[in-house]
């Protein structure tokens, strides 16, 4: 009679056998999916958390599962604005794929989630250095990201607090995956370089022509497309740039 196998083993096969909710991680291939993920430690990221302090060294890269975090840069008096979003289409902690200086922004969680996937920044270095089809993965995220941040601060620099909010609304949409989620109106002006009130005038606009709904922090998206038609290009051409990682290759 066969042995049955230990419930360690069967979760490690369930395990094996689901693709991880982070999209880097689940377009790898099968064989080396089965070998990273696994020991990879599986953590929740919880609001307003800081995954990385500027100046302080990376220890670990994080996968998203859900949920979404921003990358911002702080200012002198303390200060933030957004640079990039990233969520289950990404990683946090691209500094370690140059083993550069510990980062002068800082990544906080707006999103939560209870599915991330942790790496220690050595296991990720010793992969990386075998340039295999992570590595060819993990550069051409790499790219995208150094894609988006451009867009990003091109954004801010030319387009109106009315396009910028409809933009964030979006990758927050897109990145939750639910049309209601948490976001308070000092965090969005925080996240958007913009004065308090000045959000505060724009949401209302957005409210009154039936776009989104606000209430006690939460958000909901009513309209999608109209939404859309708000947010300036930069919308589609980061997600472009994003989906871009993850397309066949020719």
């Amino acid at each position: 009679m066969s042995k049955r196998p230990s419930s360690a083993t069967r979760s490690h096969q369930r395990t094996q056998s689901v693709p991880p909710r982070n999209q880097l991680l689940a377009a790898l291939p099968r064989v080396d999916r089965d070998r990273l993920v696994p020991a990879m430690a599986i953590v929740p990221l919880k609001l307003r958390e800081l995954i990385y302090k500027p100046g302080e060294a990376v220890q670990y890269v994080y996968f998203p599962g859900g949920g979404f975090c921003s990358i911002v840069t702080v200012l002198a008096d303390g200060s933030m604005v957004e640079v990039a979003t990233v969520g289950r289409e990404g990683m946090l902690g691209v500094s370690a794929l140059v083993d550069a200086q510990p980062p002068t922004s800082a990544t906080m969680v707006q999103g939560e989630t209870d599915s991330c996937y942790r790496m220690p920044v050595k296991a990720f270095r010793v992969e990386m250095n075998a340039r295999g089809a992570f590595y060819g993965l993990m550069t051409r995220y790499f790219d995208a990201h150094i894609g988006v941040v451009m867009q990003s601060t091109a954004c801010n620099a030319v387009h109106s607090i009315e396009q910028r909010l409809a933009r964030w609304l979006l990758m927050a949409h897109d990145r939750m995956g639910t049309d209601e989620f948490k976001l308070t109106q000092e965090f969005a002006a925080m996240m958007l370089g913009a004065a308090r009130p000045t959000v505060t005038i724009v949401a209302g606009t957005l409210q009154r022509a039936g776009l989104i709904t606000y209430r006690r922090g939460r958000i909901t998206i009513v309209d999608r497309d109209r939404l859309e038609s708000a947010s300036c290009e930069c919308y589609e051409a980061t997600t472009r740039l994003l989906r871009s990682v993850i397309a066949p290759r020719r």
